[in-house]
């Protein structure tokens, strides 16, 4: 339950800000509640004796104002990094990861809990990757350094919002604005473009609609993230590419001329894009399943690895998809659809096969690729077991699993008319059964060995 409390105008202080607005309202919801472990009372209580202030900060309030229970809280705090450590040492609380400290972070260890402080902060110069820092006791000088309005609020632990940059009201109008001018933001830390980018997916209801100083800024200041590391932008394309609006927010980088410096290849097949965004619309794939259908060749894969520094085994599933996407699907234009993903996974000498063919989840429960030993082999398997003796024996596709390809199929391979749609709801006996993307439903009574 939200409760609004008072708005109220503040004096503008000696900074770009004009006209700022200090807005509060109580929080009362079991998700801030929640919140309350033995740690953290235990915290709080010792940030009142020692006369500190202390809030939750950034995406926790976010989450929280969103009616979601925040998988991390960040705190911060008036007290600067060597009055927290005194005051733990005195207490004897145990403190962890002191490479924080010198940009304010402390991290403190309280009934098996790690908490994470932040002294209240001014970026006194910044290159677009790190910045040096100033420590302050205003709370409103440290909202304004921050990326986005709907991450610069605080929260106090009686529920007070404070939020300066009407960031509440961005969030419930579904709206993701940079604090202040979006240039200067951008220029502070470059990887904000993929932030905003990934925040917009997460946020707004609808795409289409930004900013137009926003996406100047962005296109102006795109170079800037060729000088930032490619593992910190492969964590945030990658939530772009699992979140919403993915076919837009893609665009939407080639149209700014972002992808030139975040290892997307400059000639993309956008086309392929568009129709694999599409199948997986409702569908949780893995990142490289969409990712690839931008690449025209393995090489792209190579020059993306270079660039972002990718995991072995999304590297390897991108070159699995360029090299047997055209095959594959081609092959499945035909009366027996799931046959050539079969007959590739029980062929192949890969290890890791099944698990490049066919992914988990859907829109029911997550399943996987199983093997197992099936005695009894029926009449089917026993003529084909010659042709399959070199495959893993008994493997299965299983309810709730899809076929990463298949997002590259246009085909909708059709279900036998003696098996309803009710039969493929209500999983009869037989094993054998694919939850397949929408266009590309796959369903059928045969064991898949």
């Amino acid at each position: 339950m939200l409760r609004c409390l008072r708005p109220w105008h503040r004096p503008a202080l000696s900074c770009t800000w004009s006209r700022l607005r200090l807005f509060t309202m109580k929080v009362q919801s079991p998700e801030f509640q929640s919140l309350f472990t033995e740690g953290l009372k235990s915290l709080t209580e010792l940030f009142v004796r020692e006369n500190h202030e202390l809030r939750i900060a950034g995406g926790a309030v976010r989450d929280l104002l969103a009616g979601v229970k925040p998988q991390d809280v960040d705190f911060a705090t008036t007290a600067t990094p060597a009055q927290m450590k005194q005051m733990f040492q005195a207490a004897g609380v145990r403190m962890i990861n002191n490479k924080g400290e010198k940009h304010g972070t402390v991290t403190a260890r309280l009934h098996e809990e790690n908490f994470e402080i932040t002294t209240l902060r001014i970026d006194v110069t910044t290159d677009g990757r790190h910045a040096e820092v100033e420590f302050t006791t205003d709370w409103q000088k440290d909202a304004e350094r921050r990326d986005l309005t709907i991450n610069s609020m605080f929260l106090g632990f009686d529920g007070t919002l404070f939020d300066y940059f009407n960031g509440y009201e961005d969030l419930k109008n579904k709206k993701v604005r940079f604090v202040g001018q979006a240039k200067q933001r951008i220029q502070e830390d470059y990887l904000r473009i993929l932030r905003y980018f990934r925040f917009y997916g997460r946020v707004v209801e609808k795409p289409g609609e930004h900013d137009p100083e926003t996406l100047e800024a962005i296109a102006e200041n795109a170079h800037g993230l060729a000088g930032i590391s490619g593992e910190r932008i492969w964590v945030e394309l990658k939530k772009i590419l699992t979140g919403r609006h993915v076919h837009h927010l893609v665009h939407l980088i080639y149209d700014l001329h972002v992808a030139p410096h975040i290892g997307l290849p400059a000639s993309a097949s956008l086309e392929e894009f568009n129709k694999v965004t599409k199948n997986v619309e409702g569908f949780s794939p893995k990142p490289m399943t969409v990712l690839a259908s931008l690449f025209k060749a393995q090489d792209d894969v190579t020059k993306l690895d270079l660039r972002l520094k990718i995991s072995k085994e999304e590297k390897n599933l991108g070159l699995f998809i360029v090299k047997n996407r055209k095959d594959l699907v081609r092959a499945a234009d035909s009366s027996e659809s799931l046959r050539p993903y079969q007959d590739f996974v029980i062929d192949c000498r890969e290890p890791d096969a099944a698990a490049r063919v066919c992914e988990p989840g859907g829109r029911r429960a997550a399943t996987r690729w199983t093997r197992r030993s099936c005695s009894a082999p029926s009449g089917r398997r026993k003529a084909e077991g010659a042709r399959r003796r070199k495959g893993p024996e008994g493997t299965h596709l299983v309810l709730g699993t899809w076929l990463t390809l298949a997002v590259y199929s246009n085909t909708e391979p059709s279900l036998p008319a003696q098996h309803s749609r009710a039969h493929r709801t209500t999983a009869p006996s037989y094993v054998g059964r694919v939850s397949c993307v929408p266009g590309v439903h796959l369903s059928v009574p045969s064991v898949l060995t």
